[in-house]
Parts: structure tokens; C-alpha cells; sequence
């Protein structure tokens, strides 16, 4: 035995080699996972950032340096393109978020049907992208959907026509059907964390004399403020970048009212075969979600410290 130990004692890297082991172990069980992410997401990325300094044509590429970037800054279509990703993204985002958050303190409180009005509210959730533009632009349509008509009898139209001809109210048309398909996410994950609140906080507040505002702002508020960040962002990443519903309800017409940067970049990708200005596009707009993420963690985190 004393042979053994005194053995061991000389070889110290033996014991330094068992002792990483378990170190090791965890990374050796993620590391499929992590290549093959690595492979998916950088893959893409590094050739899509690289295709941004080439200019392409029907049979060549060239290499242009930052010719493509130069390029955006006298495009006019590329700033309308940036102006309605703006509203298309803060209209949906606005209506989906207190729509949702409306529906999930509903349907954290009992009450007779409940589970029928929850499976209803996550249904637009469940229905393809395409299939729900595809419906939208149907209802829109006076001949064969029953919106315009609605419209005109509630007053709010003088005659019942399609709000998707119409440049100056067309981006409505997506964002209702926006609205209509991503509401769920935020009913479904805001449920969540309303369930997560410790019932006894509410009836200490109650006892303490709050009032049921003072309760929300108070008391689930603070609680729920995690992960509104996080789902407000990354619902405002997919809203961005979001061009289905766009592209099958008005492929970004008329006139160019609903072309948001999205959609501009696949037109300029598979119809105008510019994929090195697409890719330029789309470097941009990562650029610019980067840096909305960013400014959205650093507002989070100083009102974490405030408080």
C-alpha cells in the first residue's frame, strides 16, 4: 500500500489528469449540441456577412469591398423599407403585448369555460404564417371576406373597399393579422409567469389595504418584469424580420407601403438576384438588433439596480 501511495505521490499529473475529469465530462456531452449549433447559426452568418462585399450577377461575383454598404446610404427604397419596419414593428407589438397580457391575467383568474377560452386564445399560435396571411387577405377583400363591409357599417370607411390598395392605411392590413397570430405568445408565456407569483403575496397586500391596482403595480409587476423583457424583445426581433405575413397579404405594395426591410431583402435576394446587397441589408438590420437588444438588457438591468 505504501509502495502504491508513494507511487501516485510521484506521478502528480496522473492525479491532476482524474481530478479534470469531471470537469470535462459535461462538455463532452454538450459538444455534439454545441457544433452542431455552431454549424447552423455561425455557418450561415460568416458566408451571409462575406457575400455583403461582393457584388453578384447572373454568372460571376466580383469583389466590391464596402461598395454594397455605400450603397444603402443614397437608396431611397431602403430608408421607406426602414420607416415602415418601424411601425409595422412597434403597431404589432404594442397591440400584442397589452392584448396579451389583458388575456393572461383573464385566464389566471377561475372562471366557467376557462379551458375552452384558453385553447381558442392559443389557437392563432398553432396556424401556419402563410395560411394566416393567406386568410387575412381574403377577409380583407370586399368581394369574397366581410371586414370592408364591416367597416363601412360601423362608419369607419365611406364605401367598402380594401384597406390593402390603399397606401396610407395598407400596413394596417399586416398588422391586424400580425396582431391576430402573435398575441398567443405573449398570453401563453405571460400566463406563466402570473402562475409562478406566490399567492401569498397578493392576499398580504390585500390585508395591508392595497388596492387591486397597487397589487398589479406592486406586487406582480416586479415579478412579471423579467420576462416581459425578454419576450418583448425577442418578439421584436421576430416582428423585424418577420416577412410572411407581408409578403402573401401585399408582397410589400402598393406602392411600396408595406415593403419593410425584411421583405426588401428577399426581393432583392430572388427577384433583382442581388444577394450581395441583400446580404449588405441584413447585416444592417442585425446591426440594429444588436443594438436594440443591448439597450434593452442595459434598461432592464439599471432599474433592476434602482429598485
Amino acid at each position: 500500500m505504501t509502495t502504491a501511495v508513494t507511487a501516485l505521490r510521484s506521478r502528480p499529473d496522473m492525479g491532476r489528469r482524474r481530478s479534470a475529469l469531471p470537469s470535462l465530462e459535461p462538455w463532452l456531452y454538450l459538444g455534439p449540441a454545441l457544433i452542431l449549433l455552431m454549424t447552423v447559426l455561425l455557418v450561415p452568418l460568416i458566408v451571409g456577412i462575406s457575400y455583403s462585399f461582393r457584388k453578384f450577377s447572373a454568372f460571376k461575383s466580383e469583389y466590391v469591398g464596402l461598395g454594397q454598404y455605400q450603397a444603402m446610404f443614397s437608396d431611397p427604397l431602403l430608408g421607406q423599407a426602414l420607416y415602415n419596419t418601424l411601425w409595422w414593428t412597434v403597431g404589432s407589438l404594442f397591440f400584442q403585448f397589452f392584448l396579451g397580457l389583458g388575456l393572461a391575467l383573464l385566464l389566471d383568474r377561475p372562471f366557467f369555460g376557462r379551458k375552452l377560452v384558453q385553447a381558442v386564445v392559443f389557437l392563432p399560435w398553432a396556424v401556419p404564417s402563410f395560411l394566416s396571411g393567406l386568410t387575412w387577405a381574403w377577409l380583407f377583400n370586399p368581394i369574397v371576406g366581410p371586414l370592408p363591409h364591416w367597416l363601412y357599417a360601423l362608419g369607419l370607411k365611406a364605401e367598402p373597399t380594401n384597406i390593402l390598395s390603399d397606401p396610407s392605411i395598407a400596413m394596417w392590413g399586416p398588422i391586424i393579422a400580425n396582431v391576430w397570430f402573435g398575441v398567443p405568445f405573449f398570453a401563453i408565456t405571460l400566463l406563466a409567469a402570473l402562475k409562478s407569483i406566490p399567492s401569498e403575496l397578493h392576499e398580504a397586500a390585500a390585508i395591508d389595504g392595497a388596492s387591486p391596482w397597487q397589487r398589479f403595480s406592486k406586487v406582480t409587476l416586479p415579478f412579471l418584469a423579467p420576462t416581459i423583457t425578454i419576450t418583448v424583445m425577442l418578439r421584436t426581433i421576430w416582428i423585424a424580420t418577420f416577412a410572411d405575413l407581408i409578403f402573401v397579404m401585399t408582397s410589400g405594395g402598393p406602392a411600396g407601403s408595406t415593403n419593410t426591410v425584411a421583405t426588401y431583402i428577399y426581393v432583392s435576394a430572388f427577384k433583382s438576384l442581388d444577394k450581395g446587397y441583400a446580404s449588405a441589408v441584413a447585416v444592417l438590420l442585425l446591426v440594429l438588433l444588436i443594438l436594440y437588444a443591448v439597450v434593452l438588457i442595459g434598461i432592464r438591468r439599471s432599474l433592476a439596480r434602482n429598485s
